[in-house]
């Protein structure tokens, strides 16, 4: 039964509020899923329903950021071909590796993960663009990085964003903002596609993706638009606070708490 309710309504609403946040956050900076699978996870939902119900809204989200990118001509899609095929295939792949890890392990890993991506993004800086920021797009370790970042969305996801923005302006001459809209538009490919396979699987949940994935949407119109216009720096003291505060309740829920 798909469409029956799984939480109830003011856990719905709590959920698209924290939606909307990440969906914000994340079209600025990436790492909204930092604050949606925690919170899916808190809510009580399984775990590989929680991955399948997070890639839902998340695909809503970097869909309308990478779009804004598109349109403003920061992002090329010629330009990343290579990228963009090593991370559709490298989210199949993580995405069906991750239906056949156990739940149990899903339930120790993900804590550790957003908590792990929470504190390098607290203490990890942001890398510079280089120097010559016209020089062209090397397509040398695009399938790589692609696939790389690809796998890790497929089997958990949070934080691909940020990571996509740290990697990107680290091996290609390309500023802050653009590196932004190659994130956003590689978390589209990797989140459609590693969504495609748990939809196969039955690991969605409708009802709570479509909610957050609309307020999501809704947050990534607004963040992509603020992070193009140039201020994003505010966020982040909140973004870590929020991160580090609901990733120590995950671990003390999965990790220390006596059922």
């Amino acid at each position: 039964m798909p469409f029956e309710l799984s939480v109830d309504l003011a856990t719905l609403a709590i959920l698209a509020v924290v939606a909307f946040i990440a969906g914000f956050i994340d079209a600025i900076a990436g790492g909204g899923g930092l604050l949606t699978t925690p919170a899916l996870l808190t809510a009580g939902m399984p775990p590989h329903l929680v991955l399948g119900t997070n890639k839902l809204s998340s695909t809503f989200g970097s869909a309308t950021a990478s779009f804004t990118f598109y349109r403003r001509k920061l992002f090329h899609p010629r330009q990343w071909v290579h990228a963009i095929v090593g991370t559709l295939i490298g989210a199949l792949t993580g995405a069906v590796v991750a239906h056949y890890l156990p739940a149990e392990t899903l339930n120790k890993m993900l804590p550790v993960i957003v908590f792990a991506c929470g504190v390098y993004l607290l203490f990890g800086g942001t890398p510079k663009a280089p120097v010559d920021a016209e020089a062209p797009i090397k397509k040398k370790w695009q399938a790589t990085q692609g696939f790389g970042l690809g796998f890790y969305d497929g089997v958990a996801g949070p934080g691909t964003g940020a990571f996509w923005t740290v990697s990107t302006m680290l091996l290609h001459p390309i500023d802050l903002v653009k590196a932004s809209g190659v994130a956003r538009s590689m978390n589209f490919v990797s989140n459609a596609a590693a969504l495609t396979v748990f939809i196969i699987n039955g690991s969605v949940d409708w009802i709570v993706g479509l909610a957050m994935g609309v307020s999501v949407m809704c947050g990534a119109f607004f963040g992509a638009r603020s992070a193009i216009s140039g201020g994003a720096k505010f966020i982040r003291p909140v973004f870590i606070t929020v991160v580090l505060g609901l990733t120590v309740r995950l671990a003390w829920q999965h990790w220390f708490s006596v059922a």
